[in-house]
């Protein structure tokens, strides 16, 4: 029953809430889809620690997104115990850039006064799980080694077959309490995301990356305008 409810409950429920929860959220308070950011209040402890969490967390999230997309070539390379032991290593330290990241953000939170004012019970509940996913990935890399390699072997086709809705938990049933909690609080996070800031990243500006880093509007015609999804500079006023 416990099995069942971690390896098969879990992660359908989280799944269903993530994305019912983030279409709901989107359509109907599309504004509230943002990070809020607290720069203004505090930027000096904010920098190091929002740069160490990010590069350390995106890092690590391609990694285990490479690791389960591409099992059998991480296999492979892994095969040879000079790279496994370089990407041990580099996981590793990722993941104390990590934890160094969340823990500076956390002291933030509390150390700085003007941002307990605006800090709510979600944020707190937010910095909990990361906390844990990140301590447990620690926990992890340091007492059941080599996880490059039984990631790709044993959490891989479990991750598939959730996915194939063909639940197969087997191989993931008999592994350590670490990894069980690993993967149950990456499936909490998961369902909390609609509930939270964390909601950001599904609506990275990509377009940023592509139109100019200025606008010049002249006149517009505002009911068109209101109607409207295009990048549209008006037309530009003329001399009588």
């Amino acid at each position: 029953m416990y099995n069942n409810f971690i390896f098969i409950g879990l992660p359908y429920a989280a799944l269903l809430i993530f994305l019912v929860g983030s279409i709901i959220r989107y359509r109907t308070q599309p504004f509230s889809v943002s990070s809020l950011s607290s720069q203004l209040l505090e930027s000096r402890i904010l920098y190091w620690g929002s740069h160490a969490f990010h590069i350390g967390i995106v890092t690590l999230f391609f990694g285990h997104l490479i690791g389960f997309l591409f099992p059998r070539s991480v296999i492979s390379f892994t095969g040879q115990p000079t790279r496994l032991l370089i990407i041990e290593i580099s996981a590793f330290s990722f993941g104390l850039l990590s934890l160094f990241g969340i823990v500076t953000l956390i002291y933030r939170r509390i150390a700085v006064a003007r941002l307990k004012n605006v800090t709510s019970k979600m944020d707190i509940v937010v910095y909990t799980l990361i906390l844990i996913q990140v301590i447990t990935g620690l926990w992890m890399a340091y007492f059941d080694r080599w996880g490059s390699a039984w990631f790709a072997i044993s959490l891989a086709p479990y991750l598939k077959s959730v996915f194939l809705f063909s639940p197969n938990y087997e191989a993931v049933a008999a592994m350590p309490i670490s990894i069980k909690l690993h993967i149950a609080s990456a499936f909490v996070f998961v369902a909390m995301v609609p509930f939270t800031r964390l909601m950001h990243f599904l609506v990275y500006p990509f377009v940023y990356t592509t139109r100019a880093y200025q606008f010049v509007i002249w006149n517009w015609d505002r009911k068109t305008r209101r109607n409207s999804t295009d990048f549209n500079r008006g037309v530009k006023a003329k001399n009588n």
